[in-house]
């Protein structure tokens, strides 16, 4: 009897031990190709010293999402955590298998709407910054900044330290010595072993001007992290485009490379602010993760744990369709703690979304993309780049200039290069091509453009509604849309010399033509205009054909192209997968032509193989000056994109 009550506890702790090791905790990992952290201000840091409310509101939270990690803020906005209950709190967490982390909020509050910065000019703003370092520092091993840190301050003080400098300069020069001696140097002196990380926001255009540094105060923190907000194109001030939760942790990739394993770019950073329907939250997140980020912060642990119902908002247009965010499923999806209501909320709208998009990503290789180079401290047209990644061009932003490239895009910000005409110059020389902005152009007529194309904006600009492509005698093939009246769209005027350079593309406007990619011939290469729209949000108002046009020039032997209406990204990688999403209100029919001939294209979730698109007859050889210079055969499909959905694509050759 005692034998077999020996063998039977024995066998039950065998179990018991397998059974636990079968499920493996948390810090494991919950997804499998990211890891998900939920930040937590320091008014919630502060609510966690009361035991219940903390475990009500874990266990509300992982109902809603899995996460990995929480960043446990100390201080925000003249507000300190209590040191006596931090440990505490770290403990419940880690004791249920998650990462604990610090956070830091270095700002002085706000009024009116507007953000409040310390003046670092006052010593007890200095002192009250280096205080709340050394808070996190006692506690934590690695502690991120949220995006506060920079410079607003114009004080007298602030007046009198700036001289005769321009405010970017005292800025960044001051920000410099406040990340050094209020940051780094006071938290490696109370923990040696420290990594301390800083987050930059997504307004990345006009870091300079405010002291964020992306050319030296990012490479002295052990890291950085990627503000992936985007919120609603048309309505918040910033009128960030939707591509740029995909773009901006490109570029900060390639700042600050070594991705998840301590040293380079180690996530990206969405809210739940400003949006008019979940689709556009679960979109931030969808395309953070197509850029490979390998952590993703939900902010903040408010929105995740709060009670309030989420209303689905301005999605009556599409709420009927198999779109990729399905509402009604989420809803479904929520099996809410005892007692609680199962009404949703932000935390399951980042559950389910965040549970759908990892199915995808191991499809998926390394982002490739159209090389737009962007030296740090730069401006100039600002974020171009994202307009015409939300036409179709997949854009990798670096901040070198990409000799290795086979065509590289200068938007204006290149100006702030002083050898920028020297590097172009022997990029054409090694047979490579350049396509610079009209920005550009008008920023280097006095610095050596010329020596490459005696062309110049004239100042002048003209409505265009109707345009062309071809060039040579009697060539001309209509880029217009089928459907008449289109809206005019204001373009720089250009002025070149007849047989030295070629409209490519052009506009007509009565019985004159107004070049819109211009093409010229310098050593090996091949030199290109694109005439940017007045206001560069008209790039979504061009003909298809027109955009098209463009891509044929600046995508020649790129592995995928896409002709499609406008607000339809394409996200590329180097295993030949594809992902092609819509920001669109309605259905979309995207031609995709991929490299190749007879190349086979499937649904890389469904396993759908897509049937071949056999081309038009080719008209002569106008055709070649349709969508660009020859390149490279392709085969051609057709695919349906249903309003704020994104298709996951495979090509086998």
């Amino acid at each position: 009897m005692v034998r077999t009550l020996r063998l039977a506890l024995a066998w039950f702790f065998i179990v018991c031990f397998l059974t636990a090791s079968a499920v493996p905790p948390a810090s494991a990992g919950q997804y499998k190709n990211f890891r998900v952290a939920v930040y937590c201000v320091v008014d919630a840091t502060q609510r966690f010293a009361d035991d219940k409310v903390l475990k009500a509101e874990f266990d509300r939270v992982m109902a809603r999402v899995k996460f990995d990690k929480v960043y446990l803020e100390v201080y925000r906005d003249r507000r300190f955590a209590d040191e006596a209950t931090l440990d505490k709190i770290k403990k419940f967490f880690t004791d249920r298998g998650i990462t604990v982390e610090g956070g830091l909020t270095l700002s002085a509050g706000g009024g009116g709407g507007q953000f409040g910065t310390f003046d670092f000019e006052k010593r007890a703003d200095r002192d009250e910054c280096k205080k709340a370092v050394q808070i996190a520092a006692r506690h934590f091993d690695t502690v991120i900044l949220d995006d506060f840190f920079f410079y607003t301050s114009k004080s007298d003080a602030d007046i009198a330290a700036k001289g005769r400098r321009s405010w970017t300069q005292y800025r960044l020069e001051t920000m410099r010595k406040v990340s050094s001696d209020l940051v780094l140097k006071p938290a490696r002196a109370i923990n040696p072993k420290i990594k301390m990380i800083i987050k930059y926001p997504n307004w990345y255009e006009h870091f300079q001007g405010l002291g964020y540094d992306l050319q030296k105060q990012a490479h002295a923190f052990d890291g950085i992290y990627t503000g992936t907000e985007t919120r609603d194109p048309t309505a918040t001030d910033q009128l960030l485009q939707q591509y740029q939760s995909y773009e901006i942790v490109r570029y900060f990739d390639n700042i600050r490379p070594g991705g998840g394993n301590g040293g380079g770019n180690l996530g990206g950073w969405v809210d739940t602010f400003t949006v008019r329907y979940a689709d556009r939250y679960a979109e931030q997140l969808w395309d953070t993760l197509f850029a490979k980020a390998p952590e993703i912060t939900l902010f903040s642990w408010h929105g995740m744990a709060a009670i309030e119902t989420l209303d689905p908002g301005e999605r009556d247009g599409w709420k009927h369709k198999p779109t990729s965010f399905n509402w009604d499923e989420m809803v479904k999806s929520y099996q809410p703690p005892p007692g609680e209501s199962a009404a949703p909320n932000w935390g399951r709208v980042a559950g389910w979304s965040l549970e759908q998009i990892d199915r995808s990503l191991d499809k998926l290789g390394n982002p490739i993309g159209v090389k737009c180079y962007k030296p740090t401290q730069s401006s100039g047209e600002d974020f171009l780049p994202n307009y015409l990644g939300n036409i179709g061009i997949p854009i990798e932003l670096v901040p070198e200039f990409p000799t290795g490239a086979d065509i590289v895009l200068l938007t204006e910000s290149a100006k702030q290069d002083p050898d920028i005409v020297a590097k172009m110059k022997k990029q054409l020389a090694s047979g490579k091509n350049v396509m610079v902005t009209s920005g550009l152009l008008r920023a280097l007529q006095d610095k050596g453009i010329k020596d490459i194309a005696e062309t110049e904006p004239t100042g002048r600009v003209v409505s265009i509604r109707d345009f062309m492509s071809g060039f040579g005698a009697g060539q001309g093939q209509s880029l217009d849309d089928p459907k008449p009246n289109s809206p005019a769209v204001l373009f720089p005027e250009i002025r070149f010399f007849t047989n030295d350079m070629w409209a490519v593309v052009r506009g007509v406007a009565g019985a004159k033509g107004f070049p819109i990619v211009l093409m010229n011939h310098y050593s090996k290469g091949i030199f290109y205009v694109l005439a940017v729209p007045e206001n560069i949000a008209d790039l979504y108002n061009l003909p298809v054909g027109v955009t098209s046009a463009i891509k044929g020039y600046l995508q020649q032997d790129f592995p995928v192209r896409i002709d499609s209406p406008p607000q339809v990204a394409l996200f590329a990688y180097d295993n030949g997968a594809f992902v092609v999403e819509s920001f669109r209100h309605d259905d979309s029919e995207v031609t995709v032509a991929v490299v190749g001939e007879h190349v086979k294209l499937k649904n890389a979730m469904t396993g759908q193989t897509l049937k071949e698109l056999v081309p038009a007859p080719d008209p002569g050889d106008r055709r070649r000056f349709h969508g660009g210079p020859p390149g490279p055969k392709r085969t051609q499909f057709k695919i349906a994109v249903p309003p704020h959905s994104y298709l996951v694509f495979a090509t086998e050759k």
